[in-house]
């Protein structure tokens, strides 16, 4: 079985002007030790507006966390007012692009169709994609999460190779518990995250299903961490408002100590 390095991801979402996000990567950076970027990989996702902020306060100060979007244009340049293309987040060297949220699905009505062509540019330009499922209460209710979670892999990863599946990073968030409070429970959680994974062994194969890492989505924090990374199939975290705080943040990445 393939050894995954779990993924512990800030979204920042609509949150810190360019001071307020230089400060809290700054404050992350002094919380973190070398054993922590030992044992997991981290990335910080802040608005557009302060990539290029983050970017050099990285660089400059030698900090090992990954610097990520939260959303990006499929088409590489053109009349899209507002938009941003992959290739102007390569040239910030943007690593991870988080891809089909579901605040850009259920917002911005953001199709599966959008989605698949957006991880498509997103490798184009040498990033990995951070490809986003999950269901709403009403579909887990009626029994439904499993086919909507499959339907949205199924959709946006066509016509994406074995070896790049592989290579990305799938975030179940169940969207019922995004910024509500309500967690999945650890149980609930392994259960999708290990049909997601199985999901991705029927389109991509066995070692696709072995090396991609699945992160967890919705109101991870600081008690709830340990008991969620624990999981077999979960391989990392996908985090909202507790990454908007370094001193939260740095004890999520360092759940392992708890």
């Amino acid at each position: 079985m393939a050894e995954r390095k779990p993924l512990i991801s800030g979204n920042w979402k609509m949150h810190h002007n360019h001071f307020e996000a230089i400060q809290m990567v700054q404050s992350l950076s002094y919380q973190l030790s070398s054993d922590d970027y030992d044992a997991c990989d981290v990335s910080v996702h802040p608005p557009f507006t302060n990539l290029r902020s983050i970017q050099t306060v990285l660089e400059s100060d030698h900090i090992p966390i990954t610097l990520g979007a939260q959303h990006c244009h499929g088409e590489e340049k053109g009349a899209y007012t507002g938009e941003i293309s992959p290739g102007m987040l390569e040239k910030l060297n943007v690593g991870l692009v988080i891809v089909g949220h579901s605040e850009r699905r259920e917002i911005f009505g953001e199709s599966n169709f959008q989605v698949n062509a957006k991880v498509k540019a997103i490798f184009k330009h040498g990033m990995t994609p951070i490809l986003c499922v999950g269901e709403t209460i009403e579909e887990r209710e009626e029994g439904e999460a499993e086919r909507k979670v499959q339907k949205q892999l199924e959709e946006g990863l066509q016509g994406i190779g074995r070896e790049r599946i592989a290579s990305m990073v799938v975030a179940y968030e169940p969207i019922w518990a995004i910024g509500t409070g309500v967690t999945a429970t650890p149980e609930d959680a392994q259960d999708m995250c290990a049909r997601v994974r199985q999901c991705i062994k029927s389109i991509a194969g066995k070692d696709a299903s072995e090396s991609i890492r699945i992160q967890y989505g919705g109101s991870v924090k600081p008690v709830n961490a340990a008991e969620l990374m624990n999981q077999a199939d979960i391989d990392g975290a996908l985090v909202g408002g507790a990454a908007l705080e370094a001193e939260s943040f740095a004890r999520i990445i360092q759940y392992r100590l708890q």
